[in-house]
């Protein structure tokens, strides 16, 4: 009976050490990450999911064309991403992916429909409601004023001074200037400074300066619509967005000044900024071009000097 008991004593005691094992090894679910470099070793989770590439909190003053110039990606994977659909409106607060769901690719057809020639709209419409700047009202002339007292007076004193017709003003000329068809746009220069910079791939702000001096005149690329205009782009100090087609947009940074709003169409050559220095060390332009979100070289497409 005692052997009996004994026996019994031992099965127990093999069972209770085979159910401990299998609890421990049901519980523990972190790993050892040995790095080849020998630092000290990371604990993470053999279940944990995937990395997700994040999110973006939408401020005052963006849109959606420059968040997705801030990220490096194209508009419209953000919007499909997001399900916006077109004219891709956003609002303060609002949370924007920006990456597709599952690391899935967007599906969005690319597109590369050239704008049309100067005076004609670009194939796909603007975010924004078109702005048309307007001129100041003008005083009267008191030459009419006093051209309308002498008529209730004396015709002939009507006869002997005429009101003088106002002089008509004459928009200021684009300026004529070398171009280079690429990706079914025609470049050109937006600045007439020397190149102080050339385009690097990898750059935290990707792109070409040109020197100059405050106040130099900085033109539109090519045709398109201001998809921004605003100084929310940290590094870009004032900075313009012009998107030329489906596929290509530009933009010019570190303005002193900028002469056009969101939505505004503009033509090549059109002075579109001044010159200078904010968020940059000297005067100068930075300028770029991004094709489906990514930044190319601009000497690439720019005619030849």
């Amino acid at each position: 009976m005692l052997g009996g008991m004994m026996k019994w004593m031992r099965l127990s005691a093999a069972l209770l050490a085979v159910l401990l094992l299998s609890a421990c090894g049901a519980t523990r679910r972190a790993v050892i990450v040995q790095p080849s470099d020998g630092a000290v070793p990371s604990r993470t989770s053999a279940t944990a999911p995937a990395h997700a590439s994040g999110s973006y909190h939408v401020a005052r003053g963006d849109t959606l064309y420059s968040i997705a110039f801030r990220h490096g990606v194209d508009f419209r994977d953000l919007a499909a991403w997001n399900h916006i659909a077109a004219p891709y409106r956003i609002w303060p607060g609002q949370t924007l992916r920006l990456s597709a769901a599952g690391g899935r690719t967007s599906a969005v057809a690319r597109s590369n429909t050239p704008v049309a020639a100067a005076g004609r709209h670009p194939a796909a419409a603007p975010v924004f409601e078109q702005v048309t700047p307007q001129a100041p009202p003008r005083a009267p002339a008191p030459v009419a004023e006093t051209a309308k007292s002498s008529s209730a007076t004396s015709p002939a004193a009507t006869a002997a001074a005429p009101v003088p017709p106002r002089p008509a003003v004459a928009a200021e000329p684009s300026p004529k200037g070398a171009t280079r068809n690429s990706g079914g746009v025609d470049w050109r220069w937006p600045a007439d400074g020397p190149l102080i910079k050339r385009f690097q791939a990898g750059d935290a702000i990707p792109g070409i300066e040109l020197g100059g001096k405050a106040g130099d005149p900085v033109r539109a690329a090519a045709d398109g619509v201001v998809v921004y205009s605003g100084n929310g782009l940290v590094g870009y100090g004032e900075l313009i967005i012009i998107k030329h087609n489906d596929s290509f947009l530009s933009a010019y940074g570190h303005n002193r000044k900028r002469l056009v709003k969101e939505g505004q169409r503009v033509t090549a050559g059109q002075l579109i900024a001044e010159m200078g220095a904010t968020g940059a060390s000297r005067d100068e332009l930075q300028f770029q071009i991004r094709r489906d979100g990514n930044p190319v070289d601009p000497l690439e497409y720019l005619p030849a000097r």
